[in-house]
């Protein structure tokens, strides 16, 4: 009987694990050489430091849902003024440096869209970017909610039967 109960518990635990969603990371690279779609250009025919300008990543394959965004970059001979993730503005970014990070909340559906505005510091040539983004599904709240009834009801279970042993 003591089997069984260990089992069935076991068997809860390894199945509540299973149901959370994976992380989805997509890497950007931008330099002299775009290896991403969009319009706008923060290297191309800037030659000087202090020239500004900005590059669009749209990037799918996400479906409709919640989604907490971590936008992480590091540059070189360039600094990262202002970002926004369709259209919505990051919590904690801090711009104006070589490298930060920031979370965007984001409920839509593809395609996404990252605008990154930058200012070139120094030697134009070597100036580039690189940063990757995070994505986190955030789970419904019918999660919660089933797992708050779930446990409920092992409760009324166990107190009946702890009254039938009394």
């Amino acid at each position: 009987m003591k089997l069984k109960s260990i089992a069935a518990g076991a068997l809860l635990a390894v199945a509540s694990f299973a149901a959370s969603a994976a992380n989805q990371t997509v890497g950007v690279t931008a330099g002299p050489v775009y290896t991403f779609t969009g319009t706008g250009s923060l290297f191309s025919n800037h030659d000087v430091p202090g020239d500004t300008g900005y590059d669009v990543i749209s990037f799918t394959g996400l479906a409709a849902g919640s989604y907490e965004v971590l936008l992480s970059y590091s540059g070189t001979n360039t600094r990262i003024t202002a970002a926004s993730l369709n259209g919505q503005a990051p919590d904690d970014l801090s711009t104006g440096k070589k490298s930060s990070s920031g979370f965007f909340d984001v409920t839509d559906n593809s395609p996404f869209t990252l605008k990154l505005w930058g200012t070139i510091v120094g030697a134009p040539a070597s100036a580039n970017y690189n940063g990757t983004l995070t994505i986190t599904p955030v789970p419904e709240p019918e999660t919660y909610g089933m797992l708050l009834g779930g446990l409920a009801l092992m409760g009324v279970v166990a107190r009946r039967k702890a009254k039938k042993a009394a």
